[in-house]
């Protein structure tokens, strides 16, 4: 059997390695890999690439920036031509980037089956990119795999109709699990001279928080009052860097004592930030899945979730107020003792790739 695995940007790597490792550990799957470029930087690419063990892509369809629209029309035409050369028996998309929903609509109007990794999470907010992509993905697709019980109730208000729905855990964890004691022997909080649990990690990136002067000025005033409570470890993304420098507020953050700035770090290097944050501040999707497995509390700066298991089971806090105020006595009660606890949700157990794996040769047979 043979299987497209597509990757458009850094996430979906952490999420096709373990399933690629399983495939090939089957002995009866074909496992290939396609990278769209969607978010492609030739350094972070080969570096989370070597990082993780994954091959070198079989197709690189180099599609790069551009709009929505741009981006989709582009990774559609290229990824056709692969599909009839290829003839794969199923692709496998993940998670919510445009190449996720672009592969999927041109396998499924030429008849190859489609499996969607991360199926039927919803934040409600059809403004987000993201949302729209997810939805319309569940839609067409076949298979869905499922990480929370959530997404089973969104997929039956859905009447999505499918060959399978099943929840089989979080592959994202399995990549966790995988890497986290190789992750220890990084050297970056050695490198900072800082000890664990020492500092406050904080990821920004999401347009509705700096894509405007306000989000930013708010942005800098918690950084600059977190950094006299503790340590701020910051690897900051490209899109904040360049916005912060449009505003002419580049030189406030840079001049902030006690902040640690860094360039955007490989995927074993952050791991081992996150492992051993006091807490962390974020906008992202991803990391607050991987602080509710590693009980680091996490406040994420957005009014909705499409993981809502983080919040009721786990550690994530979210804050739709960025108000300095609101953000710092937050933290504060997190310094003093009384961070949320949580638990680590079920099937979130580093085999989410084996039970996809088992259930797609099951179905669709060697």
């Amino acid at each position: 059997m043979k299987i497209l695995s597509v990757v458009g940007a850094r996430p979906n790597f952490m999420k096709v390695a373990p399933l690629h490792r399983a495939f090939v550990a089957s002995g009866q799957i074909d496992s290939r890999i396609v990278h769209t470029g969607q978010h492609y930087d030739a350094k972070m690419s080969d570096i989370f690439f070597n990082q993780l063990g994954l091959p070198e892509p079989h197709f690189h369809l180099g599609v790069g920036g551009g709009s929505h629209t741009y981006q989709k029309a582009n990774v559609m035409l290229k990824f056709e031509e692969v599909l009839l050369a290829e003839q794969p028996d199923l692709v496998l998309v993940v998670g919510d980037v445009n190449a996720t929903t672009a592969t999927t609509l041109v396998a499924v109007k030429m008849g190859i089956p489609v499996a969607h990794v991360e199926a039927g999470l919803r934040s409600g907010d059809r403004t987000m990119p993201e949302e729209v992509n997810r939805v319309v993905t569940d839609a067409i697709c076949q298979y869905h795999f499922v990480t929370e019980h959530s997404g089973l109730v969104n997929l039956a208000r859905e009447n999505t109709l499918s060959r399978g729905i099943h929840l089989v855990g979080n592959v994202m964890i399995d990549s966790l699990i995988h890497f986290r004691e190789k992750a220890a022997q990084e050297k970056v909080l050695e490198g900072l001279g800082l000890a664990a649990k020492s500092y406050l990690l904080t990821t920004m990136h999401r347009p509705h928080n700096v894509d405007g002067a306000e989000g930013l000025g708010a942005i800098l005033d918690i950084l600059r009052r977190s950094a006299r409570r503790l340590p701020v470890v910051f690897p900051m993304h490209p899109r904040t860097r360049n916005n912060f420098a449009h505003f002419g507020l580049l030189d406030e953050v840079l001049a902030i004592e006690n902040l640690h700035l860094l360039e955007p770090q490989g995927y074993l290097q952050f791991l081992q930030l996150m492992d051993n944050a006091r807490l962390i501040v974020t906008d992202s999707g991803g990391i607050q899945e991987e602080t509710t497995y590693l009980q680091v509390p996490c406040l994420t700066f957005r009014d909705t979730t499409e993981r809502p298991i983080t919040v009721e089971l786990g550690t994530n806090l979210l804050l739709a107020d960025l108000h300095p105020d609101t953000v710092l006595a937050e933290i504060d009660n997190i310094l003093a003792g009384r961070a949320k606890t949580g638990i680590i949700p079920p099937l979130w157990d580093g085999r989410a790739a084996e039970r996809i794996r088992d259930i797609l040769l099951a179905e669709l047979g060697a």
